[in-house]
């Protein structure tokens, strides 16, 4: 199977064609698979070279002209090292564009600490009426890239992984999917962690959510899985940093007794470059380790639903 990144740069060259206000804006990372765009489209294909910060101010001055840009590299190079021109040169400036990363977490452990976002989505939390799409399979990549684009002049980020679930489900860019009913409490699965969490909660008397648009958090779906007017527990299984959305489930349910668990991405740094799977061991994020967190969280209301 390709990877979402495989899907990044040909469904934007289609865009590309089948739009003039969109343009692309590259730091050397990931431009080959551009070379025909840009050949067919070289006032709005730009490679900056290797300056994030440019990379940045670069869309957001593409923006100010009245094209849709699509900004492009590692989460690393995309989030935290030009943050201060996000938050000024979109932000303040009011103006809207794609951000689309790759490499996630931890996607190339090789890399090393310098190649790794953990705290990506956590930094967007930090600014103003920002949309961020998690896909968990490449399908769905597809799907809320075109929604990203199609967004009028919002502001988005798509977080592109190598992680996958084995299939892809219909997203709208917008809620979340209820994937399994229980009554013992509700999990919610983002983006590629959906067949860790399925695996992890197999036969407990759970509610398991589906989430690949996280930012604005659907509060009417938590709340009706929740069955709000009783007391609510919610566990969160994100694949960044841990507790990243426990405020906006807070916040979702405010009004009644509720307990909520963030699992995520830990705080520690792993200094051994090992294999993706030997991270998310780690962190806790594979279908063993969850079970364990998410049935003691939850306690005996839990127990296996009757066949």
């Amino acid at each position: 199977m390709d990877t979402m990144r495989d899907r990044f740069a040909p469904v934007v060259s289609r865009l590309l064609d089948e739009d003039p206000r969109v343009a692309v804006v590259l730091a050397e990372i990931g431009k080959d698979p551009f070379e025909a765009a840009m050949r067919k489209h070289p006032d709005r294909v730009i490679n900056v070279g290797i300056r994030e910060q440019l990379l940045v101010g670069a869309g957001a001055g593409l923006a100010l002209t009245g094209l849709r840009p699509v900004v492009h590299t590692f989460a690393s190079f995309l989030v935290e090292r030009p943050f201060e021109q996000i938050k000024l040169d979109f932000g303040h400036q009011g103006v809207g564009g794609v951000l689309v990363s790759a490499a996630a977490s931890f996607d190339w452990p090789a890399g090393g600490f310098t190649h790794m976002s953990p705290a990506d989505v956590a930094l967007f939390d930090t600014l103003d009426d920002w949309t961020v799409h998690v896909p968990g399979h490449p399908d769905e990549a597809e799907t809320l890239l075109r929604h990203a684009v199609a967004a009028g002049d919002d502001k988005v980020y798509v977080r592109l992984s190598v992680q996958s679930n084995a299939q892809a489900l219909p997203v709208d860019g917008a809620g979340f999917l209820t994937v399994r009913e229980g009554r013992g409490g509700v999990v919610i699965a983002v983006g590629p962690m959906l067949d860790e969490v399925l695996a992890a909660t197999e036969g407990l008397d759970v509610t398991v959510l589906y989430a690949t648009t996280v930012r604005p958090f659907d509060e009417r779906t938590l709340r009706r899985a929740a069955g709000v007017g009783a007391a609510a527990d919610v566990v969160v299984v994100e694949p960044y940093l841990a507790g990243t959305s426990t405020a906006a489930v807070n916040d979702a349910l405010a009004d009644v007794p509720h307990r909520v668990l963030g699992l995520g991405v830990g705080r520690r740094e792993l200094r051994r470059y090992g294999r993706i799977e030997e991270h998310m061991a780690a962190h806790g994020l594979d279908a063993a380790s969850l079970r364990g967190r998410i049935s003691a969280f939850l306690g005996e209301r839990t127990a296996v639903r009757p066949s």
